[in-house]
């Protein structure tokens, strides 16, 4: 594998967790669908980089060039920004802020500090405290399934607005991930159907090609890179 990853969970109630990779050689990756928001920041030689990263409905074949360094927050499900719509940013409509001659980026009408792998809550604790970012309660309910105190219509318009994609949406994607966890982890590919709850081995080929950018055969077959992953249970 050229690309070598390490993450830590955060206490952070805006940031699920953090995570950062280092590319030892070129290569190609299979990017996961994701329902995550993440500030991402690239380090190439010669490049730096900072880029707001939407959720993404569809599994892709990457270029990764060598030697470059990435450091990332992945906001918790139902962090986000009150100044753009998370829709906005969906299949890599990425915005890439502007970075300053002294190194910081440009953000919601200010200048930071780039964040490093050890800081980051406190980055984000800043964010939170300037309302460039929010949390929604409503989806948390929807993921949890206490939705009393709202209607089922109001928590799937709500959990839509705040995320950019439905709820079913979601969890099509989580249990994509769990799956390619599973197969990547050596299990069957009907071993991996039943566990990861899909009606058969034709379901999960459809949902595994799509979301995840490859066959369930030829994950187990060809064990390619994957993007940024980490142990999750079925949605």
């Amino acid at each position: 594998m050229f690309l070598e990853f390490e993450d830590r969970v955060s206490s952070s109630p805006y940031v699920e967790r953090i995570w950062r990779s280092r590319s030892r050689s070129g290569g190609s990756f299979l990017s996961m669908a994701e329902g995550n928001i993440e500030l991402v920041v690239t380090r190439l030689p010669g490049f730096l980089a900072v880029l707001l990263r939407g959720p993404v409905s569809r599994g892709t074949l990457v270029e990764c060039p060598p030697n470059g360094e990435w450091l990332a927050i992945r906001f918790r499900l139902g962090t986000y920004l009150p100044w753009m719509p998370t829709a906005a940013l969906i299949d890599h409509q990425d915005l890439q802020l502007p970075v300053l001659p002294d190194g910081r980026f440009w953000l919601s009408d200010r200048a930071w500090e780039i964040p490093d792998f050890d800081n980051a809550e406190a980055f984000v604790a800043r964010l939170a405290s300037l309302g460039v970012i929010a949390r929604s309660h409503a989806t948390d309910a929807a993921i949890v399934g206490d939705v009393d105190w709202m209607s089922q219509r109001s928590v799937q318009r709500h959990f839509r607005r705040v995320t950019g994609m439905t709820f079913s949406s979601y969890q099509q994607i989580e249990r994509a991930r769990h799956a390619a966890a599973l197969l990547a982890s050596g299990q069957s590919v009907l071993g991996t159907a039943f566990e990861a709850g899909y009606y058969d081995q034709a379901h999960l080929t459809r949902a595994v090609r799509h979301l995840i950018g490859m066959t369930p055969a030829r994950l187990l077959r060809e064990k390619p890179q994957l993007s940024f992953s980490y142990k999750t249970a079925a949605a």
